[in-house]
């Protein structure tokens, strides 16, 4: 007798952010999430929609960019790099998101280094992020591609207490 046929699985795809709903979905992802894994209330949406209202309204594509991933047709992860209002030569790294059935794909580090590659070719110098201290399998990735823990602090946020970090990396 023959085996069954394994059928692989389709391979993500990663695209711009900027189909209808593209934002909305980045929103409700992290807020539902992050309530889900972490236990974290609505604050984390705000910051999201903060971030996502503000690359929505900025009108240069040419120094900020965001992707979307996208498995079987369905939005299960995405990525922001946008430009640091206060130091110009400093891309930020923001709302890293992959959904649990996009996991132990590749698919975060994918879009980190979809960020990293467009930083650089927008002529930043370094790259600077923000994370939890929950959230240890994406700092693992951030590490993994070079980004070194430059600060760390506690806060209350989202409901809970936290160890913000900041990590940077030179491009």
């Amino acid at each position: 007798m023959n085996a069954p046929v394994r059928h692989p699985r389709p391979l993500p795809l990663i695209r711009g952010l900027g189909e209808p709903g593209d934002l909305g979905w980045v929103v409700m992802a992290h807020g539902e999430l992050y309530a889900q894994e972490y236990g974290w209330n609505a604050e984390l949406e705000t910051l999201t929609c903060e971030i996502a209202g503000r690359y929505a309204r900025r009108a240069d594509r040419e120094r900020e960019a965001a992707w979307i991933a996208e498995l079987d047709g369905e939005r299960v992860g995405c990525v922001f790099c946008v430009a640091d209002p206060d130091e110009a030569h400093v891309a930020l790294l923001r709302i890293l998101l992959v959904a649990p059935p996009a996991r132990r794909l590749g698919l975060g580090g994918a879009l980190v280094d979809r960020a990293i590659e467009f930083a650089r070719g927008a002529g930043y110098a370094r790259m600077r992020l923000w994370t939890n201290h929950p959230l240890e399998e994406a700092a693992r990735l951030y590490r993994a591609r070079g980004f070194v823990l430059v600060a760390a602090e506690r806060h209350a946020s989202f409901g809970v207490e936290l160890v913000g970090q900041t990590y940077e990396m030179e491009l």
